[in-house]
């Protein structure tokens, strides 16, 4: 039976092509005695950092437009996305640059008709299975079934929206949507990756400490940014500055990075896979981003596991842990965001009180009883 193809948008400054790092290119270059600004500077689309004025006034240029540079592989990537999708170019620009826009993407797109690309700044009203955007601002307010956050420098605080890191994660989750996961239920026996994705206050880290403890399951150490909690010792986390984590980044030595409440986290292949190639679980809490990339890496070997908890005791459990105001505040307010992942989780399992009910039942799960 021929599969449904689903209809995927994609948003164009700084998904297809470079924007915010193009525009600080000719920035720095106009002001050559200032220290140059950095990406990270960047804390919003319309805020943050110097230059401000300037960097969005070159987004109504429509030269700007017309030359901005192609972000690598997004060609590549456009023409696979078309081959299992009806594929929407969902872009905002002003009038003036209406037209360079639409020339561009019909030159450096062909495959995408040209009835498929729509321009406005209502994005909140275009109906789609799944979009891909850097803004959170779109992605708030999109009416996509799976509306897709694109990780990048100016959202790395926000927390629990459904977000990939790259595009190889994007095309599998559009796969794993497409199929509705009909290469079947993940087989673990062997060895393999366990992902505990849920909202904060849902007992996944509570879980992770007791699964460990039983034969055949292992907790990699992941890197992370986060300050160490007083109860913490180093089995926890691998504790690094953000400058070291970003270097580590850079250097290719993490499969996976996500941005929780702010912090930086990230896990290594050479901490996963000596677990998985001895035929133990490796057992990750971890943002549905994170889990995502570890399941296009590991496929039928990686079983995402979706913790669910009632609102009201989530909301209980955030509001009595040792972290600042600002932080609890954060993690409350992405719930709504994080109880949809569920819907893309192999399974779930619903905690209650009962934590060693629910590890119980991921040993039955990983085991295949």
């Amino acid at each position: 039976m021929k599969k449904y193809r689903i209809r995927v948008g994609l948003d164009v400054d700084d998904t297809l092509y470079e924007c915010n790092s193009y525009a600080l290119e000719i920035i720095n270059c106009r002001h050559p005695d200032e220290e140059p600004m950095k990406i990270e500077e960047i804390k919003s689309w319309n805020g943050g950092g110097r230059y401000v004025e300037e960097r969005i006034a070159l987004y109504s240029d429509p030269e700007f437009v017309r030359t901005q540079p192609i972000t690598e592989g997004a060609q590549a990537f456009v023409k696979k996305l078309s081959e299992i999708a009806d594929v929407f170019m969902i872009t905002a620009v002003p009038a003036c640059c209406m037209s360079a826009r639409a020339e561009r993407l019909i030159k450096d797109f062909p495959e995408i008709p040209v009835q498929n690309i729509m321009m406005g700044t209502r994005k909140d009203m275009i109906s789609l299975d799944i979009m891909l955007d850097d803004g959170a601002h779109n992605i708030s307010s999109s009416r996509a079934a799976y509306p897709v956050l694109f990780r990048k420098p100016w959202n790395v605080g926000l927390s629990g929206l459904l977000s990939v890191n790259g595009y190889d994660d994007f095309l599998h989750f559009c796969e794993m949507v497409r199929s509705s996961f009909s290469e079947g239920f993940p087989r673990l026996e062997n060895g393999g990756v366990l992902c505990l994705v849920g909202p904060s206050g849902s007992s996944k880290t509570e879980i992770a400490n007791g699964l460990i403890k039983l034969d055949g399951f292992e907790k990699p150490l992941t890197s992370t940014t986060r300050p160490r909690r007083a109860t913490e010792g180093d089995e926890a986390y691998r504790f690094i500055t953000e400058e070291q984590f970003l270097k580590e980044l850079r250097a290719g030595n993490f499969i996976e990075t996500t941005v929780y409440s702010g912090y930086h986290f990230g896990t290594s292949e050479k901490d996963i896979a000596p677990i998985v190639a001895r035929g133990s679980v490796a057992v990750i809490p971890i943002d549905i981003c994170g889990a995502i990339t570890l399941k296009n890496l590991y496929r039928q070997r990686a079983m995402l596991v979706f913790t669910r908890r009632e609102r009201a005791d989530a909301i209980k459990s955030i509001i009595m842990r040792d972290i600042d105001l600002e932080d609890k505040t954060r993690r409350i307010m992405s719930l709504d965001f994080e109880y949809r992942n569920s819907e893309i989780c192999d399974a779930e399992i619903d905690v209650g009180d009962d934590i060693f009910a629910a590890i119980d039942r991921i040993v039955e799960m990983v085991r295949q009883k």
